[in-house]
């Protein structure tokens, strides 16, 4: 009888590819995919331990899974069981700790599934720096994310990233070419390129990002290639004039911005001023003016005063954002910024979340107000239960259709009409047949 193993991914889209890849893992013969929302034998969890919230998420999505199934076994695996193992296995219902290399292996430490007394751990206290584990999600014939490149050596002060996965690395072109043509083969329209630090790609075999991309618009059947984020100061010439020239490559930039205060992201030890962050911005729009920009925030960081944030805000508002992630800073033990004097109250933090929020949404309203009326492709996912279906855009507007038979899987010409309230735009379907 086959063992019903559900599996739930916490963070980001490269834990989503990984996440993916564990479960091609287990043999189809013995094990049977099912829902997290399900009642399963095995909860198999990839976390994230970016933020404090992130570590919260784990311990209510075993509270969850026991309560589906009380004998159920519980894994934790990934990033917050690599950096807080035993914080992992205190958690009441966990009975297996993998860390981040090891999680790769996970259908090998799973041969008796009866509950733990004690849970076991197997995590490495210093992560493999020269290995490479590929990765890719599967099951979704729309798009799917495939992972480039693993590891940061950037060493910001308010991340733990570099503890939990180590060194930047990555594997060879070839070896990525050679995936992304098996995904195309298995019907998938779109690819987006996933990593830590995807900017960084090439440091270990002495290539570049430009030269990947150069690869892999060449695929033949690769319909669309989407770059998922990108360090504001690794954005070369090169590769704006690529997304500008490549229909394949899609014209959609996500920047980490952080702070727009020069004096802040010192703290946070990033590699850039926001000049640098404008003049990508301004170079973006230059080459291609519809493109969707969008950029991640830090609000509440160690001394980060009304006037920063000001400053922040007043940046950002004079930039032609498409949209915001904002995130309110959170403490993460064993990273410098945890330390530094000048905490800010949650209560303040929530307010200047909300300050950005706003921004952000004005942003969004922008700039999807100057895309009414334009023709675009746009890829379908699968019919909703209003009797719709949505897809995205290349530059990341999401659309909503009238649900055709057909539709979900494909890209079709839609011209863009009106604003929704959920932040997506109304479509009219103008191509009848897939791209």
């Amino acid at each position: 009888m086959k063992r019903k193993v559900a599996f739930h991914t916490l963070g980001c889209k490269l834990n989503f590819a990984e996440t993916s890849t564990l479960a091609r893992t287990f043999p189809e013969n013995k094990f049977e995919r099912v829902s997290p929302d399900s009642h399963a034998d095995i909860y198999v969890i990839n976390t994230c331990t970016v933020t404090e919230a992130a570590d919260r998420k784990c311990r209510q999505s075993v509270r969850k899974f026991i309560h589906n199934n009380p004998d159920a076994f519980i894994a934790v695996v990934g990033c917050y069981a690599q950096l807080r193992q035993e914080e992992a296995a205190a958690i009441e219902g966990v009975d297996l700790v993998l860390g981040t290399y090891e999680k790769f292996d996970i259908a090998s430490y799973i041969n008796n599934i009866e509950k733990r007394t004690i849970p076991e751990i197997h995590s490495c206290e210093r992560i493999e720096t020269e290995g490479f584990m590929s990765s890719w999600s599967a099951g979704d014939r729309t798009r799917s994310f495939l992972k480039v490149q693993d590891g940061c050596d950037y060493h910001c002060s308010y991340c733990t990233v570099p503890l939990a996965r180590g060194n930047s690395r990555n594997p060879p072109i070839t070896e990525i070419v050679s995936e992304a043509r098996a995904i195309v083969g298995s019907g998938v329209r779109e690819i987006v390129l996933t990593g830590v630090n995807v900017g960084d790609f090439g440091k270990s075999t002495g290539e570049s990002l430009e030269q990947l991309l150069s690869h892999l618009v060449k695929i033949d059947g690769l319909q669309r290639l989407r770059l998922s984020s990108i360090e504001p100061n690794l954005v070369t010439d090169p590769i704006i004039e690529m997304i500008a020239s490549e229909k394949v490559l899609l014209p959609h930039i996500h920047m980490p911005l952080q702070s727009g205060n020069d004096r802040i992201l010192g703290l946070m030890r990033r590699r850039y001023r926001r000049e640098v962050f404008l003049d990508r911005v301004m170079k973006i729009r230059e080459k291609i003016p519809y493109a969707g920009i969008g950029a991640d925030m830090i609000v509440g960081f160690p001394g980060e005063t009304e006037e920063d944030h000001a400053d922040t805000c007043n940046f950002i508002g004079s930039l032609p954002l498409s949209y915001l992630h904002v995130f309110a800073y959170s403490p993460r033990p064993g990273t410098p910024a945890a330390d530094m004097p000048g905490k800010v109250t949650k209560q303040e933090k929530e307010k200047r979340s909300r300050q950005l929020i706003k921004l952000s949404e004005s942003r969004r309203i922008q700039f999807m107000r100057g895309a009414s009326g334009q023709v675009q492709e746009v890829l379908f996912e699968q019919k909703g239960a209003d009797g719709m279906v949505a897809g995205l855009t290349g530059n990341y507007i999401r659309v909503i259709t009238p649900w055709v038979k057909g539709l979900p899987g494909t890209v079709r010409q839609v011209r863009l009409t009106t604003l929704r309230d959920d932040s997506s735009m109304n479509g009219k379907l103008i191509q009848t047949d897939s791209i």
